[in-house]
């Protein structure tokens, strides 16, 4: 079965509102022949002759009658999916959305975000989820609206990124740690009992690779998945925590905190969406929400 010419909709309803051929067509911008061939064809469509002569002009038929109410919602309802978006409207804007980071993300620059947001956009919700291992699957299903992460590898093409901001790896240790006193050098970090951050249960990371040109190793005596789990076992022990040194600023207050003596890695951490929501107003506002806390709270 053909499948129906949709256009012929915009036809009828202009048809019957003005109830005559001339008139409709001057609307729509065909001619008389043109116009008296698309009554033509709607006949045909519905079965139905649809207007008929009454002396000098037409009138609409029964089922005609019948069909120009529902014929002129589905036309303003077309026009309404096929209007630009409207202006957002923060005031009234009623949304939850969905953040995964990693451990540290949210202390650090979660009250900005939570502040602003609700400043602009109070009928907002942010809902902040824990970022247990590295993959795009919930920003594909629907899941999670944003993700904030290091990457390793080239996206998927229905993923977007955007870079927040750089970090680099500092060391810290408790107060009363060795390490707090004096000249931290590459021998006495490397010589020192580490606890190292892998989600993946590795010994070995960034740290390790910027440290091996010195000749020297680290002994890593315990791995952890998280940076609030390596700075809390460094604060209760003689252990040395390396983590990022912006994202860790409020898990590690109140510890001694040093510059490694080697050239510390860098990564940058960048906000992840998938290209669904690209053109979304109420995305797009939050993603630059989230952009300006990194930004408010870069290092002057």
């Amino acid at each position: 079965m053909a499948r129906p010419d949709l256009n012929l909709l915009v036809t009828l309803d202009v048809l019957l509102q003005e109830g005559s051929v001339t008139r409709a067509g001057e609307r729509l911008a065909l001619s008389p022949s043109a116009m008296s061939r698309a009554l033509a064809r709607l006949r045909r469509a519905t079965g139905d002759p649809l207007l008929v002569r009454a002396g000098r002009g037409l009138v609409p038929t029964p089922h005609a009658l019948a069909l120009r109410d529902r014929v002129r919602g589905l036309v303003q309802e077309a026009e309404e999916v096929l209007r630009p978006a409207e202006e957002l409207d923060l005031a009234t804007l009623a949304r939850t959305f969905a953040l995964r980071s990693s451990d540290g993300f949210v202390e650090r620059f979660g009250p900005a975000l939570v502040a602003e947001v609700g400043k602009e956009a109070p009928g907002v919700r942010l809902r902040f989820l824990q970022k247990t291992r590295k993959d795009t699957a919930r920003l594909r299903d629907g899941v999670v609206d944003l993700e904030t992460g290091v990457i390793e590898h080239a996206l998927a093409p229905d993923v977007v990124s955007r870079p927040l901001f750089t970090d680099r790896f500092i060391g810290v240790v408790r107060n009363e740690h060795p390490l707090s006193a004096g000249k931290v050098t590459t021998a006495r970090y490397a010589s020192a009992r580490h606890v190292h951050v892998s989600r993946r249960g590795l010994t070995e990371g960034l740290v390790d690779e910027a440290l091996h040109p010195t000749g020297r190793h680290r002994e890593v005596v315990t791995v952890v998945d998280g940076f609030s789990a390596a700075l809390a076992l460094a604060n209760a022990s003689d252990l040395v925590a390396t983590v990022p040194e912006r994202h860790t600023a409020n898990l590690r207050q109140g510890m001694c905190s040093f510059e490694l003596p080697f050239r510390a890695p860098e990564v940058t951490v960048s906000l992840l969406w998938h290209v669904r929501l690209d053109a979304d107003p109420a995305h797009r506002w939050l993603r630059d929400r989230v952009l300006d806390a990194c930004r408010f709270d870069e290092p002057r």
